[in-house]
């Protein structure tokens, strides 16, 4: 599919084929070889088609790849280009569909052309209710029709098959009334099926009728493999990694009361005289079928048959080995379906061969015939040069086995079987020798064991045979053979004059391991066979259901079957709960206080109101504690009035004239019942009568009440309670909460600002007299005493400090000075503007002719004074700075020998000369 919105007009149609030696690629377009030299527009890359530029009058059409070595060719599936699009549904309105009640109907969805492959949905009478699968009713991918095998008046209605949100048919259903009828089956697989050897098979059967019928599936003359499953309601019957003895006849039956029916298929695998293959494809037109091998077509001629998709091979021989096609076409478009032949052909043979048969003189004897051969083969039996003719004592099993019944003497020397197929035939030797019967003997022992989980155990089976023949054991659990390479250690070994003693040791015992252990000893003559019980104690096991039996505000009754107490009485029972707020599974306490290992019912106590609960019971013994029962089903306990009462109730600041308080809410776990809220009860300190303001919203956390007549900071008494629909809960304890305190109302005092530098005023205050409103910063606002206020700027403190330093001004520049204090609630009024000039600007002339004579160890210092300008301020002292200095081969080194030791010394006109000390 080519989008019309691509930028990129490039197209790659992916080839892959797996094969040794690897294969070979060539692409055709409609039949027609492409030649990637002859336009530079084609490229291939490891198989894939590359082509620029596509174009849809040229390279719309069906592309088709062929892969081929010196085994053989493949060819693959149309791969048609074109641009994607989706059609819509005739306008013509569809009619309604009558059926009768219990009948089977299927409803065509017939959607419109469209490309890529859709995915089909069904709507029941309006959007979203989409229609959900079941076993009554189905959609198919392929078609998208929807089939319901029993109609229900429930199914009365409109139906919508969608693939896309814009493109819908609608189907008006409805209803009469039909009685019971037999099962039909409508949906079955091939009546012939051949596999290739490890595959996964899926055989199909679906059947409508009314009652609904039930699908049950059986190999005739045989069982089905134990690794088969039933998938879809058991219209499934999938084989995994089939092999030869999976081939068989399997019927599919379909039942019901009013009667049943069934179908047979047979399912093969190999080659074998005749192969037949079925190609059943579903279209309108109904399609035309025709068969490819390596990719070239076939055609009905000498051992090779084709009718109307099913194609018969008479005699298949090696040459028919290759890769096979069924192609099915209409005008619409054609699908292939593809398979491999495999002739697995091979003369008998025997592996070993020969074989020494030893038996015990009297009892019956089986001697086996099992080839390897494909073809099956042909077997007959002989001894000496005579062929054995068979009779009540000498039997001939299906299995091609030979069975000779009550043996004697007699029968004693070799016997031949002849496997033969028309590839070749071989033969095998079986010598048969017999021993006296003695008397072969096992012994179990212990016999029955008692152990606890946790502890080991050591079994040991003795046998007492004829030494002169080999023994082999075999250990069972529960009649089953043990697999030793799992979790089972075992020893063998040989003990002098008395036979084989083979030992069982198995560690760490669980319960699971409980149960009779069996040793069997086996030699050619005889089998003889032991029994042991082991019993495991340990912990209970769950018990039964758990039944809500009745429930209260507070309480729970519960109700419970005994689990297996495993081999130690139960002693007591432990009862679990577990709730939406709960962290898992919590236990409970219970009336009786203490659950006894012979009851089997209690109450769980002290619950919280109106909270869904869990419930579980686990059982204990002397050896420990089992595993819980299965949850019971939630149940929610009934409401009750309110009783945990709101914690951390506080209050305080909001705007003047307002009363705010808050609280922690109550948690739902602790509202007990629907309907929940609040009650804020206060009064002024010192007064009598509480005023109540209800709270509806149960997750509120705050309160605010306004009233212009009391003044700030005035203390209330607050208490918080609850309430649901049942009643009114209880209040928590009185807390003292004042009201808000304002905005400040008093302004600064003592305002004061100097200069002290050319670009910073320094600005202190003290706090207003003591009031309402109490300030939590304060602002300090300043402009130059040129411009308004409104262009000046502000600056406020970081808490309540009441001093600040303004930076960044103007140099010899008069500024206005206000401070007003604020806190959460607003601004207080601001003082009365104070004045200050900052400095000039220091001198930018630096001291010229600096000079410098040194007199041992004195430095004397000399230069020009510097005369400031008539913006800069005077010149008030001079700083030198006196660096050590190290005089080396009269150079001098400007070497930092100990730059902390920096320090200054300070000189006032009109000295202009300075001695130093030098200590180097």
């Amino acid at each position: 599919m080519f989008p019309l919105s691509s930028d990129e007009k490039k197209v790659v149609m992916h080839c892959e084929a797996r094969g040794n030696p690897p294969p070979t690629y060539r692409w055709f377009i409609n039949g027609t070889e492409m030649d990637s030299e002859a336009d530079y527009r084609y490229s291939l890359i490891d198989g894939n088609l590359v082509i620029m530029n596509a174009s849809e009058t040229v390279d719309h059409g069906k592309y088709q790849c062929r892969a081929g070595n010196s085994f053989g060719t493949v060819l693959s599936r149309d791969a048609l280009l074109q641009f994607a699009y989706v059609g819509a549904f005739s306008p013509k309105a569809r009619g309604g569909v009558s059926v009768r009640e219990g009948q089977g109907v299927v409803l065509m969805c017939t959607p419109p052309p469209h490309s890529p492959e859709i995915i089909y949905s069904w709507v029941f009478n309006e959007f979203p209710s989409f229609v959900a699968e079941d076993s009554r009713r189905f959609i198919s991918q392929d078609t998208g029709n929807l089939y319901i095998s029993k109609v229900q008046p429930s199914d009365v209605g409109s139906y919508i098959c969608l693939f896309t949100m814009s493109n819908a048919a609608v189907f008006h259903f409805s209803l009469g009334v039909m009685g019971e009828y037999e099962p039909k089956i409508e949906v079955h697989f091939s009546p012939s099926v051949l596999a290739p050897k490890g595959v996964t098979v899926r055989l199909e059967c679906f059947a409508l009728g009314n009652p609904v019928p039930t699908i049950t599936w059986r190999k005739i003359n045989g069982n089905i493999p134990k690794k088969a499953r039933l998938r879809k309601s058991q219209a499934v019957l999938e084989i995994p990694n089939i092999q030869l003895e999976d081939s068989g006849i399997y019927e599919c039956k379909a039942e019901n009361p009013r009667g049943g029916t069934a179908f047979k298929g047979h399912l093969q695998m190999d080659s074998g005289e005749k192969l037949q293959w079925e190609c059943k494809a579903m279209g309108r037109p109904r399609p035309t079928y025709r068969w490819l091998r390596n990719g070239l077509p076939l055609t009905s001629q000498g051992r090779l048959e084709l009718h109307n998709g099913e194609m018969t091979i008479h005699k298949v021989q090696p040459m028919d080995s290759g890769m096979y096609q069924c192609v099915a076409e209409n005008k619409y478009g054609s699908i292939y379906s593809n398979a491999e032949l495999k002739i697995l052909a091979s003369a008998p043979i025997f592996v070993p061969n020969p074989v020494r048969v030893i038996a015990t003189l009297g009892k019956d004897v089986l001697l086996e015939c099992k080839p390897r051969a494909s073809p099956k083969p042909r077997i007959t039996w002989k001894r000496g040069d005579r062929r054995i003719q068979l009779n009540k004592r000498i039997i001939l099993l299906r299995n091609n086995t030979l069975k000779i019944v009550n043996s004697s003497r007699a029968d004693e020397g070799n016997y031949v079987c002849r496997a033969e197929n028309q590839l070749g035939s071989a033969e095998m030797t079986a010598m048969l020798s017999f021993v006296l019967p003695e008397a072969m003997r096992v012994a179990l022992s212990p016999s029955r064991v008692e152990v606890t989980v946790g502890e080991s155990v050591v079994l040991s089976c003795r046998a007492t045979h004829d030494t002169s023949l080999d023994v082999a054991f075999q250990w069972f659990f529960n009649q089953k053979p043990i697999n030793f390479h799992h979790d089972v250690k075992m020893d063998k070994k040989e003990t002098r004059g008395k036979g084989f003693r083979n030992v069982m040791r198995k560690t760490v015992i669980l319960l699971k391991h409980a149960g009779k252990y069996g040793c069997r000893a086996q030699t050619s003559a005889d089998t003889v066979f032991a029994e042991a019980e082991l019993l495991v104690r340990g912990p209970p096991g769950p018990p039964g259901v758990v039944i809500v039996e009745e429930i209260t505000e507070t309480t729970a009754t519960l109700s419970w079957t005994r689990g297996l107490d495993n081999h130690s009485p139960i002693s007591t029972y432990n009862l679990q709960a577990r709730s939406p707020f709960s962290l898992g599974w919590q236990t409970v306490k219970t009336d009786p206080e203490t659950v006894t290992g012979d009851m089997e019912s209690a109450m769980a106590v002290e619950l919280n109101p109106w909270v869904e609960y869990e419930f579980r019971v686990v059982a204990s013994n002397a050896i420990g504690t089992g595993d819980p029962s299965a949850p019971s089903r939630g149940v929610r306990t009934k409401e009750a009035v309110p009783s945990v009462a709101p914690v951390n109730v506080s209050g305080g600041n909001g705007r003047r004239h307002e009363l705010v308080i808050s609280w922690e809410p109550v948690s739902e776990e602790f509202q007990n019942g629907e309907g929940f809220g609040y009650i804020v009860a206060f009064r002024a300190n010192g007064t009598r009568g509480w005023k109540e303001k209800m709270v509806t919203s149960a997750d509120s956390t705050m309160y605010k009440y306004r009233d212009e007549t009391f003044p700030p900071l005035t203390p209330f008494e607050v208490k918080v309670g609850v309430y649901n629909n049942k009643g009114d809960g209880p209040f928590s304890k009185v807390v003292i909460i004042h009201s808000a305190e304002g905005e400040p109302r008093e302004l600064p005092i003592d305002v004061r600002a100097y200069s002290i530098s050319s670009s910073e005023i320094r600005v202190t205050w003290k706090p207003p007299n003591p009031g309402p409103g109490k300030p939590r910063r304060y602002e300090v606002s300043f402009w130059k005493d040129s411009e308004q206020e409104e262009s000046g700027s502000k600056q406020q403190t970081v808490r309540n400090e009441t001093s600040m330093i303004l930076t960044g001004l103007e140099g010899n520049s008069a500024y206005l000075v206000t401070v007003k204090g604020f806190n959460s609630i607003g601004h207080g009024p601001p003082s009365a503007a104070v004045t200050a000039k900052t400095r000039k600007a220091p001198p930018t002339q630096s001291p010229n002719n600096l000079m410098w004579i040194q007199e041992g160890n004195n430095v004397s210092l000399s230069w020009d004074p510097v005369k400031a300008k008539a913006n800069e301020s005077d010149v008030i002292g001079y700083m030198v700075i006196i660096h050590p200095i190290l005089i080396l081969s009269f150079t001098l080194r400007h070497i930092c020998l100990n730059c902390v030791n920096t320090f200054f010394i300070y000189s006032t006109p009109p000295r202009y000369k300075l001695s130093v000390e030098l200590l180097l």
